[in-house]
Formats: C-alpha cells, sequence, structure tokens
C-alpha cells in the first residue's frame, strides 16, 4: 500500500502509523518486522515532513529518537514519506506511492476516557452533541451512586459486627460477674450455716 493508503487504514482502525519513540520500541518493532520480510522490504511509520519541511510524527509525540540510515534523511526530498526497513530496522526517505507494509499504534485508553469518546462525535450535530453529554453525564452519576450505595453497605456491615462484638462482650461480662457472685453467695451462705452451728452449741 502507498504511505496515504496506510494512513487511511490506521484511521480506520482507530489509530495511527506508528512512531518510534526509543532504541527499545524500534528494536521491538524490527524484530517483529523481521516476520514479514518475505512479504515486503519494510514500512511505512508515521513521520512525515510538513509544509515547512519540518519532520513530525503523525500522534503529535517528541521527536527525540530518530533511526536513519546512512544518508538519510535528503533535503532535496520534501515530497517523498519514511519508511522502516524490515531487515536492518533503518529509517529511510521513499516515493509515497511506493507500496510497503503498514504498522499502526493505537492509543492506550483510560476507560472513562473512552466511555467518553463513545458518547461524543465531532461529526454529529449540536443538539446530539448535548444528547450524548447528558448520557455520559448520567452514567458517570449512576456509577457514583452505586460506589456510595456500597460504601454505605460496607460501613452498615461494618458498625453491626462492631455491635454485635460489644453485645457478646457485655454479656461475657455480665455471666462471668454472675458466676463470680454466685460463688461469693455460695461462700456466705456456707459461713452463715458455720455461724448458726456455732451459735446453737
Amino acid at each position: 500500500m502507498s504511505w496515504a493508503q496506510s494512513v487511511t487504514q490506521c484511521v480506520q482502525s482507530g489509530g495511527v502509523l506508528t512512531s518510534v519513540e526509543d532504541l527499545a520500541e524500534s528494536n521491538f518493532l524490527v524484530e517483529h518486522a523481521d516476520l514479514f520480510t518475505t512479504k515486503t522490504s519494510g514500512f511505512w511509520i508515521g513521520i512525515y515532513r510538513n509544509v515547512n519541511g519540518q519532520l513530525l510524527w503523525q500522534d503529535n509525540s517528541a521527536l527525540d529518537f530518530v533511526n536513519w540510515g546512512e544518508g538519510q534523511p535528503s533535503e532535496d526530498q520534501l515530497d517523498y514519506c519514511v519508511g522502516l526497513s524490515a531487515f536492518s530496522g533503518y529509517w529511510s526517505i521513499l516515493p509515497c506511492s511506493s507500496p510497503k507494509g503498514f504498522i499502526c499504534k493505537k492509543p492506550k485508553i483510560h476507560p472513562l476516557l473512552f466511555a467518553l469518546y463513545l458518547f461524543t462525535d465531532a461529526k454529529k450535530d449540536k443538539t446530539q452533541e448535548h444528547m450524548n453529554m447528558w448520557i455520559l453525564l448520567t452514567l458517570v452519576l449512576i456509577i457514583l451512586l452505586g460506589m456510595g450505595f456500597m460504601i454505605y453497605f460496607l460501613f452498615k456491615i461494618k458498625t453491626q459486627r462492631e455491635t454485635e462484638r460489644e453485645v457478646r462482650q457485655c454479656s461475657t461480662l455480665l455471666e462471668y460477674s454472675r458466676v463470680l457472685t454466685g460463688k461469693n453467695d455460695e461462700n456466705d451462705s456456707t459461713n452463715n450455716k458455720g455461724k448458726n452451728e456455732h451459735s446453737v452449741v
């Protein structure tokens, strides 16, 4: 596929042509690209030149790492695109219409942002956006209410267990005190019995 067709395919799958942020990521791509060397000699990556001749990544990540092949990039090839060699991992400037494979990268999305993404679509009109926002707010409210009820019931169960534990402790202490009081009553009755016997004699 050409570079433009590759960009379209990645966008349709929810990603962009890959950016390469460091040597570890470059090595990972080369290691996996090597599996496809029988089908293609290289892959399109998401680096391109803007109208001012600046090199940029499609996903707007910083261009801190480069892995250009020898003599690359050439300033006289502004309208060309960038490919990654499946054999060496080096980058080179190629005609954008060249048939190459491509590597897409999808961003990691937090579940709440994913829900926001599902309910907001830039192509929809304003009324639809307002409706989607209400649906999203309702969803968030339901989640918060659910969490509130869960916390309430957990607190209630904990309080109930503590109360039951205190009642058991009090009843245990009460029984213990009755046992002690019962023994003292027996001792007192035995002493009284002894006194009565002495007084009769």
